[in-house]
């Protein structure tokens, strides 16, 4: 099995992002692409030599995580955006935000202030498929962090390749031009 770069063209256009910005991110996102299929496939070749136990084996075996969050985790990303619209407030995500943070306001505070504190990574609003419960989650790494049984629902990628083209250190800039182009119905549906 293969996995093949999706086509966010789309995007280019978005208020808030120059296309240099997004073309690049295509770019990076193309590589984690690639990356997780030649991982996959010199995995395989090295479990039908019998290569199983060596330490180039483990350290790709560890390698995988990097290479496919990569590629998933901007897909969610890419996939939650454009949305062009502000949230349904009669929707059920809204309802789900405000029973869990109290308010709607209560639980974009939270993330965007998780978006903003130093470091690299992601910041990810995800559902507790156990409790039900929504938690903004910094993601520090691809690999890194993710709460088990969890469901992403919002994916903003707070690494610097994400917008120090367009805004040099100003986070928080990139942060609102990141909440004027959510899909909120994208978001939606992907609550359980």
């Amino acid at each position: 099995m293969s996995y093949s770069a999706k086509d966010y063209s789309r995007l280019i256009g978005m208020s808030g992002f120059s296309e240099t910005l997004l073309k690049n991110h295509f770019t990076l996102y193309q590589g984690y692409v690639t990356n997780t299929n030649k991982v996959i496939d010199t995995l395989s070749q090295m479990l039908r030599e019998g290569k199983t136990g060596t330490a180039e084996f483990a350290e790709l075996k560890r390698r995988l995580g990097w290479e496919f969050n990569g590629m998933r985790l901007h897909e969610y990303y890419f996939e939650n955006m454009v949305g062009k619209g502000e949230i349904n407030r009669e929707g059920r995500l809204i309802k789900k935000l405000t029973g869990d943070f109290g308010s709607y306001e209560a639980w974009e505070k939270d993330f965007r202030a998780t978006g903003t504190m130093r470091g690299i990574g992601w910041v990810v609003l995800y559902q507790d498929t156990a409790s039900n419960k929504l938690i903004n989650f910094w993601i520090n790494e691809h690999d890194v962090s993710h709460p088990a049984g969890c469901n992403p629902i919002l994916v903003m990628d707070v690494f610097e390749h994400a917008f120090m083209i367009d805004y040099g250190l100003k986070r928080a800039d990139y942060i609102e031009a990141f909440f004027k182009n959510i899909d909120w119905k994208e978001t939606e549906a992907r609550l359980k």
